[in-house]
């Protein structure tokens, strides 16, 4: 299929992840099989809108009754779910899912995850020159 094939996602370190559509219960891995997915909102037939990321160690039980599916598909139109896998090691997972986020912003991931400690003087930087100009 053409149109619900693979998609390919850039996260924040700008690497890309490529991920496959799963549209049916048979678009799915086998049980146990770790990765990361994503709901999508398909807009314009081309442009796809990723609304929420997430991980999982076993992705056919954790997609097959996901707790935020009704809300991506009845509030923000979500129409299809893609899937990267398998990624094996919990590590690997969360490290792939925190770059996604970081680079989607999808709407509904409403957790906002930590940046690493490098990224935290910056921050100051520009508190401590924001508050500078106003006193000025």
């Amino acid at each position: 299929m053409f149109l619900f094939g693979w998609h390919a996602w850039r996260g924040e370190s700008r690497q890309s992840y490529r991920f496959k559509c799963a549209l049916t219960k048979k678009g799915l891995p086998q049980e146990g099989v770790g990765g990361i997915y994503v709901f999508v909102r398909r807009r314009w037939i081309f442009f796809l809108e990723a609304l929420y990321v997430g991980k999982a160690h076993d992705l056919r039980n954790r997609l097959m009754g996901h707790e935020k599916w009704p809300r991506a598909f009845w509030y923000y139109g979500a129409t299809e779910r893609y899937i990267l896998h398998p990624i094996h090691d919990e590590i690997d997972r969360r490290r792939v899912e925190e770059d996604l986020i970081r680079g989607l912003k999808p709407r509904m991931n409403d957790v906002e995850i930590p940046q690493p400690k490098k990224a935290a003087p910056k921050r100051v930087r520009e508190a401590r020159g924001g508050l500078a100009a106003q006193h000025t």
